[in-house]
């Protein structure tokens, strides 16, 4: 493995695999978010800087042949020109004659992007034929897709092995890692996870690792309506999972016995409809009414959540506290997301990751306030859990 701050590009292809599956308007076919772009964009105009050319490797949705433009990677290669300010050329096949052609006369300074690599099937599957068609391309291969990391594909983990001597990760990869190692093994205290989102059932592994690594854990979102009625509260209509109230009981003891801060709702939001017209009032967690939901955190959790969140040195935040995509349930999950800026703002070190908090950061216009937004979701859950993601891997060896 090489580093990428040292090593020498000069007169080399660097054949880079970056996660460009951004989200296009369906009609006009037009880029709405391009935050993976512009992550992807220090790595690759480091390598032009210094000499070398660069050969983009992305998929971009989940195509069933090449027999579907909308998931073209044509459809964001002039906006991608603009972004690095490069005139990005591009070749209809990821493999092939024309490709092989035009990534063979790249020139010092010079961008290729390749079509998308899961136009062809041999790309989920794995296949080493297929990797090393890919591999063909670069003289070095540089990963710089997080948010694959978690897939053994031919692009993110099977062509590093045809790079034995010249592999390494990007600038943005290496900063997903340091970020979620600074989280699990930081030194400096206390450290606070906020964990939201539906269901305890997909956050288990998450919660019990993190156990061993926080002072506080804060639930919230729809979670934690299944702790309140492990503990013999009234949750009234609300999301529960019943089959995992045991599981709940255990890590609320599990937590004492470690004596971590386990936070638990106090008051919440509740609606007589799932929508955002509903009827709503603020009552305690554990007296909610029958025909009732809970949908936010109330206003003494938020105070609660805010005092512990503004103590604190380390913060993770995965997960939402309540319905944020609904204006009238959004003020719990605002409310995390401030004091995380309020506290980062004094230096504490914070992470945002996990789809539906990173939707909330980016909704509140507050992502340039925190020290970290994971592009990575469910790579950077895998990681989180202490799974071995196979993109990592292949590079570290």
């Amino acid at each position: 493995m090489q580093d990428i701050n040292s090593y020498d590009f000069t007169g080399k292809r660097a054949l880079i695999r970056v996660d460009f599956n951004v989200p296009l308007d369906k009609e006009t076919l037009e880029i709405t978010d391009d935050t993976r772009i512009q992550a992807a964009v220090p790595t690759i105009k480091h390598i032009l800087k210094i000499g070398g050319s660069v050969v983009i490797l992305s998929h971009l949705g989940r195509p069933k042949d090449a027999s579907q433009p909308k998931f073209s990677l044509r459809n964001i290669v002039a906006h991608t020109s603009k972004v690095l300010g490069v005139d990005v050329k591009f070749s209809s096949d990821c493999i092939g004659d024309e490709a092989m052609e035009m990534s063979s006369n790249l020139q010092e300074g010079e961008v290729l992007m390749l079509e998308n690599v899961r136009y062809h099937k041999d790309e989920t599957a794995g296949t080493e034929s297929f990797a090393e068609q890919l591999a063909a391309h670069g003289d070095v291969f540089v990963n710089d897709a997080f948010g694959t990391a978690h897939r053994a594909h031919a692009s993110t983990t099977i062509v590093a092995n045809f790079f034995p001597n010249d592999k390494m990760f990007g600038f943005l990869i290496e900063s997903e890692i340091k970020s979620v190692d600074k989280v699990l093994n930081s030194t400096e205290k206390p450290v606070t996870a906020i964990v939201g989102g539906a269901k305890v059932s997909s956050k288990i592994t998450i919660i019990e690792r993190l156990l061993d690594k926080v002072d506080n854990l804060i639930v919230g979102g729809g979670m934690a309506y299944t702790f309140v009625k492990a503990k013999g509260g009234k949750v009234g209509d609300s999301l529960v999972e019943d089959d995992f109230l045991e599981m709940a009981k255990q890590i609320m003891e599990k937590a004492a016995s470690k004596g971590v801060n386990l936070y638990i709702p106090v008051d919440t939001i509740i609606a007589d409809k799932f929508t955002n017209e509903a009827n709503q009032q603020e009552v305690n967690i554990n007296k909610i009414p029958e025909g009732w939901m809970g949908l936010d955190t109330g206003s003494q959790t938020s105070v609660d959540c805010a005092k512990i969140i503004e103590k604190s040195e380390v913060i993770l935040w995965n997960g939402p506290m309540g319905v944020f995509e609904m204006k009238s349930f959004q003020a719990g999950t605002k409310s995390i997301a401030l004091s995380i800026v309020e506290a980062t703002s004094k230096g504490a070190f914070s992470l945002i990751g996990g789809g539906d908090s990173v939707a909330a950061i980016n909704k509140f216009n507050l992502a340039d306030k925190v020290s970290h937004v994971s592009t990575g979701g469910g790579a950077m859950l895998e990681y989180l859990e202490g799974k071995e993601l196979p993109g990592i891997k292949a590079i570290k060896g």
